[in-house]
């Protein structure tokens, strides 16, 4: 997959400038190269599965399905898959997700230009990585019996519930992540239960603590 001592990479985020930045500050390193840029999940699986890159550069928000949904599509496909999150979600959530999702890192948008550069290395080399605010707040939260942030939601709960805050239908959300309408439909039931939501403003409300918002 990668080229002698070079590390291959495919950039997945939906703005181009983003991109394009991303590409300058890792090949400024001459053993990391930007193989292929994606700006959704269907892009980046097609390019995925076309390119076999070393490491996935990727961003949770997306057009469509989230970057933890294309991640497992592409784990399906490749379970030896090492994919790194950089995201501008600094919420414990998120990476938890992401983790449990199959991610072999997670940087936040927020961290030294450096720290990217040193995950990608760090990932190439096998080792998982958390940028150091994410380590430290898993840390905390281990620590500490309140675990009210998860709420028990499963990996596919939470993309179901995080297209269901963007106003997607059952039949969309089915659709946007391959599986049948009525297991859609018993996910979106799980978790009203498992968040204690009767009512689709609760559940508004419950979502946005957890750090989902409606599309603008």
């Amino acid at each position: 997959m990668a080229a002698g001592n070079q590390v291959t990479v495919l950039l997945v985020d939906d703005h181009a400038v983003v991109r394009e930045g991303y590409r300058r500050l890792l090949e400024r390193h001459g053993d990391i190269v930007v193989i292929g840029e994606a700006a959704d999940a269907v892009e980046a699986h097609a390019l995925f599965c076309q390119l076999r890159p070393q490491i996935v550069v990727m961003d949770i928000t997306l057009p469509g399905v989230s970057g933890i949904e294309a991640m497992r599509r592409m784990l399906d496909h490749e379970p030896a898959t090492r994919v790194l999150i950089f995201s501008m979600h600094e919420d414990i959530i998120f990476a938890k997700r992401a983790l449990q999702a199959g991610a072999f890192g997670y940087v936040t948008k927020a961290s030294a230009p450096g720290v990217l550069v040193e995950a990608v290395h760090t990932v190439a080399g096998g080792t998982k990585y958390l940028s150091a605010s994410v380590a430290k707040a898993i840390a905390l939260r281990a620590l500490s019996s309140d675990d009210a942030a998860g709420h028990g939601l499963s990996a596919r709960e939470f993309e179901v519930l995080r297209l269901l805050v963007q106003g997607h239908s059952i039949s969309g959300i089915a659709q946007a992540i391959g599986i049948n309408p009525k297991t859609a439909a018993n996910h979106q039931t799980a978790i009203k239960q498992k968040l204690g939501a009767n009512t689709p403003i609760q559940l508004l409300k419950i979502a946005k603590k957890l750090g989902l918002e409606p599309q603008g």
